[in-house]
């Protein structure tokens, strides 16, 4: 992580998509596979044109896109909401980190986070 992006900023969803794109691409996904990720803040501030805190993330016959920002009625295949101080805590973690596993299920108990899948 780079420690000059600001967690939670336009930049900071910037460098996330860039990198789930550039990981997507090296997994040479098939070319019929296609899915969207939504990414929210539940408590997120507003960045630009109605979008808030968050990401969308769209892999359309196989190639990645994503959009920095997502709306708040936004739907996808994969959907999930966090509250940012929830996110925070967990971009310090590294997954590797022993407290990492104890964090995530401490914030999903608690609400802090949700995700779903919607099958199509």
């Amino acid at each position: 992580m780079d420690a000059k992006i600001r967690q939670g900023t336009a930049a900071w969803f910037d460098m996330v998509g860039q990198t789930m794109c550039e990981a997507a691409l090296r997994a040479e996904l098939a070319p019929d596979l296609n899915l969207t990720l939504i990414e929210r803040y539940t408590d997120g501030i507003e960045l630009a044109d109605g979008l808030i805190q968050g990401l969308r993330f769209d892999i359309i016959d196989g190639r990645p896109s994503f959009r920095s920002g997502a709306r708040r009625d936004e739907q996808g295949d994969i959907i999930i909401q966090i509250t940012a101080a929830a996110a925070r805590e967990l971009n310090l973690l590294h997954n590797a980190d022993p407290q990492y596993p104890k964090s995530l299920e401490r914030v999903l108990r608690t609400v802090k986070c949700r995700w779903m899948a919607i099958s199509r």
